[in-house]
């Protein structure tokens, strides 16, 4: 079984009588779901996955003022809960972790993530987030959401970066995808530097990946997680999924060019599909100017990196 979906049973068979039969006037007050750190929280887990951090649980986020008045009893019914369900637990937490489940602020778990106590709004405030902290608390499932405070927020977060983000990031990632793939692997394989060529092609595969998460407005998650996670996504994820994993698999210098370039050719037609570059060609340096000249906000267009 799925963490999610274990999550949910228990919430329902379990958790949803407790908050009936002790917190009735404030279980239409408070969300109720699975997010977070965790592979579960993203669908990723396995068998694997059960030594810790996993198991029969689930998330109560309150607003601040319903968390004064009962969160700390709420919590300590959290904790007479059953540690077993339908065969799975008790949940071993990893130390300094219990946080992931039980009783929280709304406001807590989404300062926890972005530093903010609001949606961030300003540029600024969305370049300071990073990118892994938004997928870690857009992930899961919410169970129940009556007042939608924590629904809210997900969807304001869910709504993506501000396109001149967007556009940054995609210009940065051409660059250094075109340096490490395209340019230095094959000037490292010719000098003999296994290190060198080896970081190319792992840093080649991982913002290969990320610029195919922001393709689809999608954000990249912990480096765990991102060959697994880029093969649900609807535009080029499973063509970029296999051509990663066929480059990882092949020692040959030349094959694992050839792949690179492959890849790069399927980015650069997205570019152009997505009317990001008119540009002919693949070598996806070319096209990093032209995409930067599509950010609107001055402070962001003055200087082109990686």
């Amino acid at each position: 079984m799925k963490g999610l979906d274990l999550s949910e049973a228990y919430y329902r068979a379990v958790g949803v009588p407790m908050l009936h039969e002790r917190f009735g006037p404030f279980e239409n007050r408070l969300a109720v779901g699975l997010a977070g750190p965790g592979s579960e929280c993203f669908g990723f887990d396995d068998e694997v996955s059960r030594d810790h951090d996993w198991g029969p649980a689930f998330c109560l986020w309150l607003t601040d003022e319903d968390y004064r008045s009962i969160g700390e009893r709420l919590q300590r019914a959290y904790l007479e809960l059953p540690g077993i369900f339908e065969g799975f637990g008790p949940r071993l937490a990893s130390p300094g972790e219990e946080w992931r489940v039980g009783v929280c602020r709304t406001s807590d778990f989404f300062r926890r993530f972005t530093g903010l106590d609001r949606p961030p709004a300003a540029i600024q405030e969305w370049l300071r987030i990073p990118e892994q902290n938004l997928a870690t608390c857009t992930n899961g499932k919410i169970f129940s959401d009556p007042p939608g405070e924590f629904t809210r927020w997900r969807e304001a977060l869910l709504a993506f970066f501000p396109e001149d983000i967007r556009l940054k990031k995609i210009a940065s990632l051409c660059i250094t995808i075109a340096q490490t793939g395209q340019y230095n692997f094959m000037r490292s394989v010719k000098r003999g530097e296994i290190f060198s060529a080896t970081y190319s092609v792992v840093k080649f595969c991982t913002d290969a990946i990320c610029l195919v998460f922001l393709l689809n407005r999608r954000y990249a998650p912990f480096y765990k997680w991102l060959h697994r996670a880029v093969r649900d996504l609807p535009v080029l994820g499973r063509e970029i999924h296999g051509r990663v994993a066929g480059l990882l698999e092949t020692d040959d210098s030349h094959r694992r060019l050839d792949i690179m370039e492959d890849i790069s050719v399927l980015l650069a037609d997205e570019l152009r599909r997505q009317g990001l570059t008119h540009l002919p060609g693949d070598f996806l340096l070319d096209h990093a100017p032209e995409v930067h000249e599509k950010i609107a906000d001055p402070q962001l267009r003055q200087r082109l990196t990686a």
